[in-house]
C-alpha cells in the first residue's frame, strides 16, 4: 500500500484529526508539497467513500444509506477544506503538474457542498436518499399488488417496453416507471440549491458552469463545442427519425403515430427512448437477410453472467491488456440478488487503486445487450488499471467522455466477424442487404442516442442557472425532448410529475454530456486503432480483436489518465486535437444513402 501514516490517520482516527494536521502543516508547505499530501490523503478518504457507496448501491437499507451519507459528508468536508487551502497558492509561479492538479481539485466532485457543516450534512443525506429511492423504486397498479409483492421494478417494466408490441401495455409500463419519480422532486430541488451554493463558493457562477469548466477550455467555449458537434450529426439523426416514425406508424396507425409529429416516447423500446435497438424487429430493412440472434446463442450455449464477463475479459487480453485481479471476480455484483434491493444500473468502480480493487455492478441476464454492456464497463475498469500508478489527482479520464468511450470503442469491434470468431453467430457472407441491416442495428444504438446524450445536461445547465424554474421542471424537460429527439409523451404530463427523475443520472447527479462526447470520440478512437492495426477495409467492418499493436497504442493513451490536457492525449492517438464527428459519418455512409432513398416523399421533421 502506498498510503502514508497521515493517510491512515485520516481513516482510522477520523476526519477532524486529519483536518487539524492539515491546518498545522498548510502554512509551511510549498504548492508541490501541498499537492503531494492531498494525493495521499484523498486516496485514503476516497477508499472509505467508495466502499460506503458500493455497500449502499448493492445493499439498500436505512443503515447503508446512513453510512454512505456520513462517508460522503466527510469526503465533502475534506474537499472543501482542501479547496480553501489551495487559494493560498493563487498568483504563484507553479510547476505544470502542480498547476494542473490544483485546477483538477476544483472539479473534484460533481455535487460540491457549501462550506457549512449543517448544509454539507443535509446535502449528503439528500444525495443518499435520492439514490436509494431510485434503486428501490417499484410500480404497483394497486394496493393488492403491493401487499402481494407483485409490484414491478425497472427491470420488469423495461422488459415490457423491449418485448411487447401492445400499445397500451407499453404505455402502462412507461407511465408506471415515471410515476415512481414524483416523490423525488422536492429533494432534487433542494439539492440543486445546496450544490449551486457549493459551486459558487468554488468560484463558479453555478453548478452547470463548474461542470462545463472541466474540459481544458472555458465553460462558454465548451457549450459552443457541443453545439458544433451535434450540428455534424443532426442530419443523420433526422433521417433515422423519419424512417422510424414511418415504420411505427405502419405498426400502430396514423392516429397514434401522426405524420410530421413527435414519436410517442413509449414506442421506442427503451424507458427513456435513448436507444432504439430493442425495436429492430419493426425497423429491419431487409427481414430475414441477417440471422444474428446472439440472445439465442447465449442461452443455448449456457452463458451466465460470469461466462459473459470472461468473454469480455478475453477480448481485452487479446490486445495485450492484463488479466483482471482475482478480487474482481470475488467482489463484483453481476446479477440481481434475490434477497435485497440494489441499484441495478450498470457501473464500474475503482474502489482502491493501490490494491487493484476494481469492480462492476450490474444485474446481467444472458442477452446481447448485457454482453455489450459488460465489454463497455470493462473499458472503465481497464482505464483504472492503466492509470493506477499516477498520483490521485491524475487518476481520471483525459476528459470524462474519454472514460465512457473506451469500452464503446471495443463495442465497435464486436462485429459480426468477431461474434463468429467466438461462436455466437454463424458464418457471415456480407451483401448490400446485410450491410444495411447491420448499419441500421448499430444506428439504433449509436445515432438514436446522440440528441438524448446532449439534452440531459442542457436541461440541468438551465436548472442550475435558474433559467428553468422549479415550477417548470417537467414542461421544460419535455420541451427539450421534443426539440432534440422529436419525441413526446403519449399521455398528459403535469408539474405533479418529475419525469427527469426517472433517469438514474438525474437523482444521482451524474454529469451526462460525457456520454454524448463518448459517442463522438469513440469513432475517432476506432478509426485510429484500425489504422494502427493495418486494417484497410470499411471502418464499420473493422475489429481490433487479437491485434497487439492496436492494444499498445490504446494502452499508451489510457496510461496518461488526466495528467495532461485531453487535446494532447487525443493527438497522440489520432493525430488531431479536435473532437470531430467525421468518423461517424464515414462509418455510417452506406446507411445514410439508403435512408435518404427510403425517406423520399416523406414529411420528415416534427
Amino acid at each position: 500500500m502506498r498510503n502514508s501514516t497521515r493517510a491512515a490517520v485520516l481513516v482510522a482516527a477520523g476526519l477532524s484529526a486529519a483536518l487539524a494536521v492539515f491546518a498545522q502543516d498548510a502554512s509551511q508547505e510549498t504548492a508541490d508539497q501541498f499537492v503531494a499530501r492531498l494525493n495521499k490523503e484523498f486516496t485514503a478518504l476516497s477508499l472509505e467513500a467508495s466502499k460506503a457507496g458500493w455497500t449502499q448501491a448493492t445493499y439498500i437499507n436505512d443503515d447503508t444509506e446512513w453510512l454512505n451519507a456520513k462517508a460522503n459528508e466527510r469526503y465533502l468536508e475534506y474537499f472543501s477544506k482542501a479547496v480553501e487551502e489551495s487559494k493560498r497558492y493563487l498568483g504563484q509561479t507553479l510547476s505544470k503538474d502542480t498547476a494542473r492538479a490544483l485546477d483538477i481539485l476544483r472539479q473534484g466532485v460533481s455535487t460540491p457542498a457549501p462550506n457549512d457543516a449543517a448544509k454539507r450534512a443535509e446535502l449528503s443525506k439528500l444525495g443518499a436518499r435520492l439514490e436509494a429511492d431510485y434503486g428501490a423504486a417499484e410500480y404497483c397498479r394497486n394496493e393488492e399488488e403491493k401487499k402481494a409483492g407483485k409490484c414491478r421494478n425497472i427491470d420488469d417494466l423495461s422488459k415490457t417496453l423491449a418485448e411487447s408490441r401492445d400499445y397500451d401495455a407499453e404505455l402502462e409500463a412507461w407511465a408506471g416507471w415515471h410515476s415512481t419519480a414524483r416523490g423525488s422532486r422536492a429533494n432534487y430541488q433542494r439539492m440543486v440549491v445546496l450544490a449551486n451554493e457549493g459551486a459558487r463558493e468554488l468560484g463558479y457562477k453555478d453548478l452547470g458552469a463548474q461542470w462545463r469548466s472541466g474540459y481544458d477550455m472555458s465553460a462558454d467555449a465548451f457549450a459552443a463545442e457541443t453545439e458544433r458537434l451535434y450540428a455534424q450529426v443532426q442530419p443523420l439523426y433526422k433521417q433515422l427519425h423519419c424512417y422510424t416514425r414511418a415504420k411505427l406508424q405502419k405498426k400502430y396507425g396514423a392516429d397514434r403515430v401522426p405524420t410530421g409529429k413527435p414519436i410517442p416516447a413509449h414506442l421506442l423500446g427503451n424507458m427513456w427512448a435513448q436507444q432504439w435497438n430493442k425495436i429492430y424487429d419493426l425497423l429491419e430493412p431487409y427481414p430475414g437477410v441477417t440471422n444474428l440472434d446472439v440472445d439465442k446463442s447465449l442461452k443455448e450455449q449456457g452463458y451466465d453472467a460470469t461466462k459473459m464477463m470472461k468473454s469480455a475479459e478475453n477480448f481485452y487480453r487479446s490486445i495485450g491488456f492484463p488479466q483482471l485481479p482475482e478480487t474482481f471476480w470475488e467482489r463484483s455484483m453481476l446479477v440481481r440478488p434475490r434477497d435485497r434491493n440494489v441499484v441495478c444500473h450498470a457501473s464500474a468502480w475503482d474502489i482502491d487503486s493501490d490494491a487493484r480493487d476494481v469492480r462492476i455492478k450490474m444485474c446481467a441476464t444472458p442477452t446481447e445487450e448485457d454482453l455489450t454492456t459488460m465489454y463497455h464497463e470493462l473499458g472503465h475498469v481497464y482505464y483504472y488499471l492503466w492509470y493506477r500508478d499516477l498520483p490521485y489527482m491524475f487518476q481520471g479520464g483525459a476528459h470524462d467522455g474519454f472514460h465512457e468511450a473506451i469500452g464503446d470503442t471495443i463495442n465497435l469491434s464486436m462485429t459480426p466477424g468477431y461474434l463468429h470468431t467466438i461462436n455466437l453467430v454463424g458464418d457471415v457472407k456480407p451483401s448490400k442487404e446485410f450491410v444495411i441491416n447491420q448499419q441500421m442495428k448499430m444506428a439504433l444504438d449509436k445515432i438514436a442516442f446522440l440528441p438524448f446524450g446532449k439534452l440531459i445536461d442542457e436541461w440541468r445547465w438551465k436548472v442550475f442557472s435558474g433559467e428553468i424554474k422549479p415550477e417548470n421542471y417537467n414542461a421544460s424537460w419535455w420541451e427539450l425532448r421534443r426539440q432534440y429527439q422529436g419525441i413526446a409523451p403519449a399521455n398528459g404530463r403535469t408539474e405533479q410529475d418529475f419525469d427527469p427523475g426517472a433517469k438514474y443520472h438525474i437523482p444521482a447527479n451524474v454529469p451526462y454530456t460525457r456520454y454524448f462526447l463518448s459517442f463522438i470520440v469513440q469513432f475517432q478512437f476506432q478509426k485510429a486503432l484500425c489504422q494502427a492495426a493495418g486494417y484497410k477495409g470499411p471502418l464499420s467492418e473493422c475489429s481490433i480483436y487479437g491485434n497487439k499493436e492496436a492494444g499498445t497504442r490504446f494502452a499508451a493513451m489510457l496510461s496518461k489518465g488526466q495528467s495532461q490536457p485531453w487535446q494532447d492525449t487525443l493527438f497522440e492517438l489520432t493525430g488531431t486535437r479536435q473532437m470531430d464527428a467525421s468518423a461517424i459519418i464515414e462509418y455510417f455512409q452506406p446507411l445514410i444513402g439508403w435512408l435518404k432513398t427510403q425517406n423520399k416523399g416523406q414529411q420528415c421533421g416534427w
